[in-house]
């Protein structure tokens, strides 16, 4: 294994942000507990809410609509369920409707029964079928209670950007509520709620250089809300129980403010060495497969095939490169599976297919070091079928 190791896996979570780690540190002091009214608990209270406006920024919401949660996990859990308040007022959603790309953590349904949960079916190109949704969502039966839709925003696996815009227009003319999964999105392309049109938008603090552990359900409004899935002491007005964790919630507001920071020119250096990397791995071995290159695309995701290479043997050989890639999404307990995704898109998934994702600090060396260590792994591959 290299001496030096190189890090191309920022999908899966990437590296603490120097701004969280030091607001992380400087919170280490705040002694008091977040709903406490004396002073040591007002001086923590003031630490959360100023995340809380910092992680409000990022999405376009308002600092009173960011329930923080553990995680985006335990935001979809909150928000995927059949019952919502609208003000006193209880509501009913009848059926889910989720793309066949979505997150484990979403496709598993949340709080409604299988049978209540529909794939929308995606096109060739990754991308969400709205003629589907539309015609499902035109077959909805209204009198049983509202559609939820949930799509995410960015692919976690191919990095595909999905038209969320255009999905939010046919929910609303349904009548129905709109989660977006953000998660990958957030700190890539610009992330505004209300010019989504998503009633209820899903992030993570880990996946944009916070603390693991720390996440957020934003929504665009206060009145319509989910029923509470952790119940308790009423924290997070209520929405969320249990003692906010501070220290996570501090970094994961640093770290929101600090993906604001040169987004333009950050992201676009970033997608210039994606570019550069895909290049290389062309030039390398001409029969590599980039899923999704001519579709738009988050800048800093390549998920590519390479013919004759399972998954699990990929992504041991970059491991043992000094470069550590995915083999898809970092979210079953280290399981290397059949890719879903590839499978909605029409792709054999037995082909298998690997994942690279950069970051803010990710050097054209790194890149040039990457394309050395595919070169190598490619022809090995080469070698092994011409010795069969």
């Amino acid at each position: 294994m290299a001496a030096t190791r190189l890090y191309l896996d920022w999908n899966a979570t990437a590296p603490l942000h120097p701004a969280a780690r030091e607001a992380m540190l400087r919170a280490m002091d705040i002694q008091g507990n977040p709903n406490s009214v004396h002073g040591e608990g007002r001086v923590a209270r003031a630490a959360v809410e100023a995340a809380r406006r910092q992680v409000a920024s990022l999405t376009g919401a308002e600092p009173a609509h960011v329930i923080f949660t553990s995680g985006a996990t335990e935001a979809a859990n909150m928000v995927l369920t059949p019952e919502f308040r609208m003000g006193r007022t209880p509501l009913v959603v009848s059926h889910l409707y989720i793309s066949a790309i979505e997150h484990p953590a979403v496709r598993e349904g949340g709080r409604f029964v299988r049978d209540n949960v529909s794939e929308i079916p995606v096109r060739p190109d990754g991308t969400v079928d709205l003629a589907v949704l539309e015609a499902m969502l035109a077959a909805h039966d209204k009198a049983s209670g509202l559609p939820m839709v949930a799509i995410m925003l960015a692919n976690n696996e191919t990095g595909i950007v999905q038209p969320v815009g255009e999905a939010a227009k046919l929910v609303q003319a349904a009548g129905g509520l709109f989660v977006v999964d953000a998660v990958q999105a957030a700190g890539r392309v610009p992330l505004d709620i209300n010019a989504i049109g998503a009633d209820f938008l899903i992030v993570s603090s880990h996946k944009i250089g916070g603390p693991k552990g720390a996440g957020a359900l934003v929504s665009r409004g206060e009145v319509l809300m989910p029923k509470p899935l952790i119940h308790g002491g009423g924290q997070e007005k209520g929405h969320r129980s249990g003692t906010e964790n501070a220290l996570a919630i501090i970094g994961f507001g640093a770290a929101a403010e600090a993906a604001a920071v040169d987004f333009d020119v950050r992201n676009a250096a970033i997608a210039s060495l994606r570019d550069r990397l895909e290049a290389g791995m062309e030039l390398a071995a001409p029969d590599v497969i980039v899923h999704g290159k001519d579709g738009l695309r988050v800048p800093n995701t390549s998920f590519f095939t390479l013919p004759g290479l399972k998954s699990e043997t990929g992504q041991i050989a970059f491991d043992l490169e000094g470069v550590a890639i995915s083999a898809g999404s970092a979210c079953s307990s280290g399981k290397v599976g059949e890719s879903h995704v590839l499978a909605a898109m029409g792709c054999d998934p037995k082909l298998g297919a690997l994942r690279i994702s950069l970051g803010s600090t990710t050097t054209e060396a790194d890149i040039d070091r990457a394309i050395a260590a595919f070169a190598r792994i490619a022809g090995r591959r080469k070698l092994a079928g011409a010795a069969a």
